[in-house]
């Protein structure tokens, strides 16, 4: 893997590719003149009087990009420890700008052909020719000069060849280009290198080689019994594919019942967990028996909230416990070798469970509308008549009714009710009656 000098090893190889092309073609004697191959910005290689230019062949880095393919696949490089792991690897592409000029005609397309026939012709470059080229530079050439040239020679080991691919710049950018370097304009071709890969020598907290994971133990052989392998094409880790109630609506209630589908629920003891995002609370439901490979069956409980003397009071089993809301639906499943295995995680909302009911009042009609579970403090609360709302105040305690006053319903109208909880509305369609009907109460 190459170090930090790769970058100024990549400009010295170009240079002495360069350098060499132009030698073992005598371009001196074909141009009349001396020439020079130099790694300047191009500010400092046009003369501001052309009659004093030299004839020079410039390479110069005007732009570093990460390469694409390779920028995060070192990650992560640290344990939860912040420990390295690995160490982090740089993949750089370089973009060079090669220019010739010369106060002689003709002389700067010559060394141009020179130059653009070496980099088409050694498209991709060999490790022994990048070794030869830096290993025979006088030391100082790379920088810097106390860490020697051998170092600089390390990019000859990395695990990607370096390429030389040619690029075509618009007229547009290669105005830009030369404006912002601030000097008059001459003949260029741009090239791309790549793949420069930069890494450092640290040490690292290498990983003790596994024998076995550990955990459980086979009586058989004393080792951890192993991937639990099934004699068909499905999956054997526990999936979930779907979660839906029985009744068809889009949100589950308590007293409902709630079918799981997938693969591999059947591997050994499972339980279904209903998980609150907000505050992390876990509530399990043991299925029916029998449970089938591919589907579980949950009923949710139903009543009032269990004492708190009560032996599964705060469980899944006592309806005080559960939140009207958005719950991540996921089953564990036990198998005979004692390995625990949880499944994917699939949404489903709780909606209240209601009873409406109207009532003449002076302000016009109460409506009253029962919630299992209870409307707990903090809770956004609507109760929705027909296309009319009314907002209610949150409670300061957890209540099991609310009631609005509605003024301007027509008696005797059959209108739907809702009781909306967090942006959760109570279901109003019946959906198992063919065609669905709506659920509605009538206006006294």
């Amino acid at each position: 893997m190459s170090n930090v000098l790769a970058i100024a090893a990549v400009t010295q190889l170009l240079k002495d590719l360069l350098n060499d092309a132009m030698i073992d073609g005598d371009v001196s004697q074909a141009l009349g003149a001396d020439f020079s191959v130099t790694a300047l910005p191009p500010d400092r290689v046009v003369a501001d009087n052309g009659d004093s230019q030299a004839t020079q062949l410039n390479v110069f880095l005007h732009r570093i990009t990460p390469n694409a393919a390779l920028r995060n696949t070192d990650l992560p490089t640290r344990s939860s420890e912040g420990r390295i792991v690995c160490r982090p690897r740089l993949a750089l592409d370089l973009h060079y700008m090669l220019t010739a000029v010369s106060g002689e005609e003709l002389h700067a397309e010559i060394l141009l052909g020179y130059a653009m026939q070496l980099f088409h012709e050694t498209a991709i470059l060999p490790r022994e020719r990048i070794r030869t080229a830096l290993m025979g530079a006088v030391p100082g050439d790379i920088l810097p000069n106390d860490l020697g040239v051998i170092q600089a020679a390390e990019i000859a080991d990395q695990i990607e060849l370096l390429k030389i691919t040619p690029r075509t710049l618009s007229m547009d950018d290669m105005s830009k280009m030369w404006t912002a370097l601030q000097a008059n304009y001459r003949t260029t071709v741009a090239y791309d290198v790549s793949l420069v890969l930069i890494e450092r020598d640290q040490p690292t907290r290498p990983s003790l080689p596994v024998l076995s994971r550990g955990g459980l133990v086979d009586p058989a052989t004393g080792r951890d019994p192993g991937v639990t392998v099934r004699p068909d094409l499905m999956s054997s880790v526990p999936t979930l594919l779907t979660v839906e109630p029985l009744d068809e609506q889009p949100v589950m209630r308590l007293g409902g019942r709630v079918a799981v589908t997938g693969f591999a629920l059947d591997g050994g003891d499972a339980t279904v967990r209903f998980s609150e995002p907000g505050t992390g609370l876990v509530l399990e439901l043991v299925p029916l028996a029998p449970a089938a490979p591919n589907r579980l069956l949950i009923d949710l409980p139903s009543g009032p909230a269990l004492a708190a003397a009560h032996p599964l009071a705060g469980s899944g089993n006592d309806p005080g416990a559960w939140r009207i809301g958005s719950y991540s639906i996921d089953v564990r499943v036990l198998d005979g070798d004692g390995r625990e295995v949880f499944s994917n995680a699939l949404p489903l909302a709780l909606a209240p469970a209601t009873t409406p009911s109207a009532a003449p009042d002076a302000g016009g009609v109460a409506i009253t509308m029962t919630s299992e579970p209870p409307i707990r403090p903090g809770q956004t609360v609507e109760i929705l008549v027909g296309q009319h709302t009314a907002q209610i105040a949150s409670p300061v305690a957890a209540v099991d009714q609310v009631q609005a006053v509605f003024a301007g319903l027509n008696s005797g109208a059959a209108l739907p009710v809702r009781l909306r909880v967090d942006g959760i509305d109570s279901p109003v369609i019946d959906r198992q009656a063919e065609p669905p009907v709506l659920e509605t109460v009538t206006i006294p």
